[in-house]
């Protein structure tokens, strides 16, 4: 596992603060259209675009416009492409445009029985969302909830679900990094611990240490100690 970039997406791609904004930008309006229609939360939509496809930078989303990692399964009757994922040449599906995706992952959510239970939940919990989606099987990583929970927060994704429901929106108060005075460094999409490591002017084998880490993985939001 080694140096785990913070945002683990699917393609192993840095994603960056900016990259991640223009994201965004570009398919918010597809994510609130699809919350309102399907009753997936933007937030949760965007975060998983996000997580899944490197904000858009995945092999996958710039050969295939597949943004979701969707596998082909039985029903697929459209077009595909072979790439190597949990095992070699899996097939997967391939969109003409972005839009797409969007579209065919909310059918993918609301056309299976084993993720009926989250349209049970309020539209806006998007923390029993992304902890309900890794219990139906939709991600293998163990992780999967807290990433999407800290992408959301990150990056005020909850605002265009409060936006779609009338709701006021009261942002979460998430510092982009603590203080540099504080003996704690909260990690940013991208960090790796060599990039911590030359920030702070001590050695990964410190900050491993100083954090009882076995590994180099790192997740989004996470306080590690630095001095």
């Amino acid at each position: 596992n080694n140096a785990q970039v913070s945002l683990e997406a699917t393609s192993n791609i840095k994603t960056y603060a900016e990259e991640i904004q223009n994201y965004v930008e570009n398919f918010k309006e597809i994510a609130m259209n699809n919350m309102k229609n399907h009753g997936i939360p933007a937030s949760i939509t965007l975060a998983q675009g996000i997580l899944e496809s490197g904000a858009g930078k995945g092999k996958l989303a710039q050969s295939a416009n597949n943004h979701f990692g969707i596998k082909c399964h039985k029903d697929w009757n459209g077009q595909s492409i072979k790439y190597d994922d949990d095992e070699a040449q899996e097939c997967f599906r391939k969109y003409d445009q972005s839009i797409e995706s969007f579209h065919d992952h909310a059918q993918f959510l609301t056309n299976r029985a084993w993720y009926r239970p989250l349209f049970d939940l309020e539209k806006d919990d998007y923390k029993l969302w992304a902890k309900g989606l890794k219990n139906a099987g939709y991600a293998t990583d163990p992780k999967y909830p807290e990433k999407l929970i800290a992408i959301i927060e990150r990056y005020q994704l909850n605002q265009y679900d409060a936006e779609v429901l009338g709701k006021p929106f009261t942002p979460v108060n998430f510092s982009n990094q603590i203080s540099p005075n504080s003996d704690l460094y909260q990690v940013s999409p991208g960090d790796t611990l060599y990039s911590i490591s030359k920030k702070f002017n001590i050695s990964v084998d410190d900050l491993k240490r100083k954090n009882n880490m076995e590994d180099n993985a790192l997740s989004i939001g996470q306080n590690i100690k630095v001095k």
